[in-house]
């Protein structure tokens, strides 16, 4: 009989499915969109019950084109879109109204509200107070969708992260858990007693009974057959944050690694280790997960755009037909072009934390082109990605750092180039895609003991080493600093 893993990874802008053999590898993968449902307001939300019946369908796919036997498969970890807010109904599992997903800031004049009790937020939760987060989407749900505050008095609501409700779902409304990872994610969660905060959830009109129960990352958090497609029920033995999922599987497992996902937004991570450390710098504390029983904390940076640039040069601005041209454009600019994209469609993430400004090109001439926008559009993402690392150093005081790099765009080796140069430093992009679905099955794997350490041996990586003369890179910061302060 054969050792498969099934990962599944629920993201921003799709759902995949993936085999692992049992010796780690990758067999196969399949995956399905969903609807992005976006308004004039740019509010952002995914129907939770679409994305449901995506999972479903994957699975019997995966199966059907691998040839795999639905009896071998041994395991199933998740990963998910992170912050994105889920209500759904406890004894039906109908969701109450769209998921709110991370990118949607409504609930800033909720936050606005609370101004007052942000520095207290901060040091229990070690998040900036911010839309971004969950509570706020959450509270939003609760204050504007009719007869879901009455309901959720009452017990009868289940508040949540994507995981949490994919598992409700996987496990017919047996199991109700999340792990710490996402916990952490929610601005709800306390980081020292690692149990969600009575206060801040009355802060927010969030009743205690209604959010899951926290278990660590490699647990047992229920078993499911994916609605009779398995001939019996396997543990669900690994949830965790995509970027959490990613930092893992990039082996990122003691002090001082660090990483970044280039997804639709971008999440750069710092191990910090068994400690937590709050920085007064615009980046947050978090946990990277709870496995055998040990915390470990990180230092977290998020921007709203990095990935999602590109897709915004293709699909609305029109500059390109595929993202892949991206990088041939960008090797054809006009290297001393001076235009800055701040990417701020939604407000800019860390480390200002402004959800009220808006994105511009700035510092165009006659001669700025197509290829020059696009090379600005690229270069926003490493620059955006330098500001936080670069505080992360100083922070952590570890200077001397390593960055191993994951996502799309980690494939174009002119912004990949670009990157080291800006932080001078050398960047690791792996070979292997689909690194959040490599975590969670890796962390299946070795809490079933099918894996052990030498599994992270599978990773392979491009290495990129600075080469930019020094004063033209300070110039080149220097311009984008500016260019966001003309925004600020």
């Amino acid at each position: 009989m054969a050792d498969y893993i099934v990962a599944i990874d629920q993201s921003t802008q799709s759902t995949k499915a993936l085999l692992f053999d049992g010796k780690g590898r990758i067999c196969l993968r399949v995956d399905r969109p969903h609807r992005q449902l976006i308004d004039e307001k740019g509010w952002v939300e995914h129907d939770p019950e679409e994305i449901w019946q995506n999972v479903l369908a994957l699975i019997p796919e995966l199966l059907q084109k691998s040839g795999v036997s639905p009896k071998d498969i041994r395991a199933v970890g998740v990963s998910n879109q992170r912050e994105t807010a889920v209500m759904w109904e406890r004894a039906t599992g109908r969701p109450v109204y769209n998921a709110v997903v991370w990118q949607c800031a409504r609930g800033a004049a909720i936050c606005e509200a609370l101004e007052e009790q942000a520095e207290t937020i901060r040091q229990k939760t070690g998040l900036q107070l911010s839309p971004y987060f969950s509570a706020a989407k959450l509270a939003w749900i609760l204050q504007n969708v009719p007869g879901v505050k009455e309901q959720t008095d009452k017990g009868e609501i289940c508040c949540g992260t994507v995981d949490s409700y994919l598992l409700y779902r996987l496990t017919g409304g047996k199991a109700f858990k999340t792990d710490f990872s996402n916990a952490s994610r929610t601005q709800l969660f306390n980081l020292h007693t690692l149990a969600w905060d009575e206060d801040i959830l009355s802060l927010f009109d969030i009743p205690a009974c209604c959010m899951a129960e926290v278990t660590d990352s490699d647990a047992v958090f229920g078993e499911t057959d994916f609605e009779g497609v398995l001939p019996r029920p396997v543990p669900i033995h690994c949830m965790l944050g995509d970027s959490h999922a990613a930092l893992f599987a990039q082996g990122c497992l003691e002090r001082g690694m660090i990483k970044v996902g280039y997804g639709t937004g971008s999440s750069i991570m710092m191990n910090i280790g068994e400690n937590p450390l709050l920085s007064d710098k615009g980046v947050v504390t978090s946990l990277a997960w709870k496995l055998k029983g040990k915390v470990s904390y990180i230092l977290e940076g998020n921007v709203n755009y990095s990935g999602a640039i590109v897709t915004w040069l293709k699909d609305q601005a029109g500059l390109l037909k595929t993202s892949a041209e991206s990088e041939e454009l960008a090797k054809r600019a006009n290297p001393n072009d001076k235009t800055y994209l701040v990417p701020a469609f939604s407000g800019l993430g860390a480390p200002y934390w402004r959800s009220d400004v808006s994105a511009a090109f700035i510092g165009m001439s006659r001669a700025t082109c197509k290829a020059e926008l696009v090379k600005a559009g690229l270069e926003a993402i490493a620059y955006q990605i330098t500001d936080i690392v670069d505080i992360m150093r100083d922070e952590a005081q570890i200077p001397d750092i390593e960055l191993r790099v994951d996502g799309g765009p980690s494939r174009n080796k002119w912004l990949m180039q670009f990157q080291s140069d800006m932080l001078r430093c050398p960047v690791l992009a792996p070979e292997a895609e689909e690194l959040s679905c490599v975590g969670v099955a890796y962390a299946a794997g070795m809490a079933m003991g099918l894996y052990d350490e030498s599994i992270f041996e599978n990773n392979r990586y491009t290495r990129y080493e600075p080469r930019m003369d020094e004063a033209v890179r300070k110039t080149k910061h220097a311009g984008w600093k500016a260019a966001v302060q003309r925004i600020l």
